[in-house]
């Protein structure tokens, strides 16, 4: 018998040849994701609360026990400014922060913000670098998308992945919708919560604050459009304003006769079930049993419509609202309050 030896000249095309091809792009890549992790990981932090009631961590994604527990967070300026998740720092007595270079600082809280779910604290210290934010509206479906965090102190965890899936919506603790949610495959550890999720070069596309646990490998993260808004206003003001109507509301169906007749674009809208004559807001033209389609003329047709629409720009402006009363198209005029 004749024996046979087979070359790696002779392996076809498809095989080893084409894993010889691929290995420029896997090296590629392989040195985009260390060049970002360099670049980033010193930025990245750990944070670490005390004096915490066990009632007060409402969900999973806090970790650690009774009073206490960790998070990630970034640098973004010199100054010692930091952005984390709220649910990482609310309530917290105590907020103590380690950077990788071995130092830790207690932290000020400057403001927090529920329904984003985006925080900022303060750290006083020298030779700080923060990161920069990139445009998230300018992020694609399929790039690159790098989750950093930091749960151990002074050893930085990475994740890569790719954007999934962009404009996402994520109910926050608060009950309120966070719009411009960033959706990823990049897997977030245990502790990575309000750590950053950044693009190719390094750029903060996002922070990461929630995934699906029955999910394998859906992770969300708030834009950094929303992040780098809300963060200023937290400096600024130590909090971000929102507009109230002092209304209870549900969500009700509207039967095709009556959208049509009413020339409605949704066939469903915002049932007023009481109203809170408490004088923060003027809705004394509203009535029980009103249906609010529409709010300041863009349309309404759910209760997350009308809080998107409640903005810091409406409080304290006498402003048309679109409602069915006895299924007719009327309008009245509310003057929202602001929300404490």
């Amino acid at each position: 018998m004749e024996t046979q030896f087979i070359s790696f000249a002779d392996t076809p095309p498809n095989s080893f040849g084409q894993a010889d091809e691929d290995a420029p792009l896997l090296d590629a890549y392989s040195h985009t994701v260390v060049n970002v992790a360099k670049k980033v990981s010193p930025s990245v932090v750990q944070i670490k609360v005390s004096g915490r009631k066990a009632a007060d961590q409402p969900d999973n994604r806090r970790r650690g026990r009774g009073d206490q527990g960790t998070g990630s967070g970034f640098i973004i300026s010199s100054d010692g400014y930091l952005i984390t998740n709220n649910h990482v720092v609310a309530d917290a007595g105590k907020i103590d922060v380690a950077l990788p270079d071995g130092r830790e600082f207690e932290a000020t809280l400057v403001g927090r913000d529920a329904a984003t779910d985006i925080a900022v604290i303060k750290i006083y210290g020298e030779g700080l670098r923060g990161i920069r934010f990139a445009d998230s509206k300018q992020v694609q479906v399929g790039q690159i998308a790098i989750a950093v965090g930091n749960p151990y102190g002074f050893q930085y965890s990475l994740t890569a992945g790719v954007v999934s899936a962009l404009g996402r919506t994520l109910r926050s603790e608060s009950g309120r919708m966070i719009d411009d949610i960033i959706q990823t495959d990049a897997s977030l550890n245990p502790g990575n919560s309000g750590g950053p999720l950044v693009n190719s070069h390094g750029d903060v596309i996002g922070v990461n604050t929630a995934v699906i646990l029955p999910a394998q490998g859906i992770c969300f993260a708030v834009s950094s459009n929303l992040t780098a808004l809300v963060a200023g206003k937290l400096i600024m003001h130590g909090r971000v304003r929102r507009g109230y109507l002092g209304i209870a509301g549900q969500l009700i169906n509207l039967t095709e006769r009556i959208k049509q007749y009413n020339q409605l674009p949704a066939k469903t809208g915002v049932l007023v079930a009481s109203l809170e004559p408490d004088g923060v807001a003027y809705n004394t033209e509203l009535q029980p049993g009103d249906i609010i389609v529409g709010f300041n003329n863009q349309p309404v047709a759910t209760v997350d419509d009308l809080h998107r629409l409640l903005t810091e720009d409406t409080i304290g402006l006498r402003l048309p609202m679109t409602v069915l009363r006895q299924n007719l198209r009327t309008e009245v005029m509310v003057v929202p309050g602001e929300l404490k």
